[in-house]
């Protein structure tokens, strides 16, 4: 058996190609690597793998997210993740931890969800951020680019954010039709699974896979700078939905959020800057 060995080098910052090549070293048969950064065609790449033959992803939800929008077709073997990414919301969301083997996850690749921004469709894994975890990308990405190799603290800016750097916006949300206007949002991201952000689960009712599939959306807002402050650690227990006339959640097949304001958004933790509106579809 041979195990065909995506990975991603940029991963926990600098250190994928190594956790890749020490998990490949325990697998029970040949290990055959390639940087996934370097994969100009995937039905080329796909066609050397045979019958018996497994796929493994190293990297993180990023990774996995870059891999279901240019892969194309699946191909027709077992597909197996090894986390190496930073935050594994993914992981932990399928009910796995970091360190864990690789873990099959074909059933989870199936038919997600889109999201449409700025007239443009791709498929996503968790979720759409939108609101100050969008910003918290867009000034980590500044702080990566400066200092290269050096973990990035998030919460530091999120505080910093809801403190003074972000302001909350307007906002429009349309669920399967039916619209909700929210004159003061700090948050309104659209999820596939619980958990994005390196934890945070805005959606602890949303389920990955269901007969009934749909997505869920958070409004979290109305509040002040202070108050938000105070409400926001909630949202990684799912505590935060306790404090209803802050925090709503809402489920349907086709999900719309507009701002008032051009604000940074992130797929899957991939930053899209100047975004005024997106459409999550499943």
């Amino acid at each position: 058996m041979i195990y065909h060995i995506l990975f991603n080098p940029l991963s926990r910052n600098g250190k994928g190609a190594d956790e890749a090549k020490a998990v490949g070293a325990k697998l029970d048969g040949e290990a055959v690597f390639t940087d996934i950064t370097s994969v100009t065609s995937y039905p080329d790449y796909f066609g050397g793998i045979k019958d018996g033959d497994k796929l493994v992803i190293c990297g993180g939800d990023g990774t996995l997210n870059r891999f279901v929008n240019d892969c194309g077709e699946l191909p027709d073997c077992d597909i197996l993740y090894f986390a190496t990414g930073s935050g594994n919301d993914f992981l932990t969301d399928i009910g796995h931890k970091y360190g864990d083997g690789p873990v099959k996850i074909n059933e989870y690749l199936t038919d997600l969800p889109t999201v449409t921004v700025n007239g443009k469709d791709r498929k996503f894994i968790n979720g759409i951020g939108y609101g100050i975890d969008g910003f918290c990308c867009e000034i980590g990405d500044k702080k990566r680019i400066e200092n290269p190799g050096k973990d990035i603290n998030y919460a530091s800016i999120a505080i910093k954010g809801m403190l003074y750097a972000f302001g909350p916006r307007k906002a429009k949300i349309t669920v399967d039709g039916k619209e909700y206007a929210f004159p003061k949002t700090w948050l309104a991201p659209t999820m596939n699974g619980r958990m994005y952000g390196g934890g945070m689960i805005p959606t602890p009712h949303q389920q990955r896979i269901s007969d009934d599939k749909k997505l869920s959306v958070l409004y979290f807002g109305g509040a002040g700078r202070l108050h938000t402050l105070i409400l926001f650690p909630g949202i990684f227990s799912g505590e935060h939905l306790k404090h209803d006339k802050y925090c709503k959640e809402f489920a349907g097949k086709e999900i719309s959020v507009e701002f008032n304001k051009p604000t940074a958004l992130q797929i899957d933790g991939e930053t899209v800057l100047g975004v005024t509106e997106y459409t999550a579809r499943i």
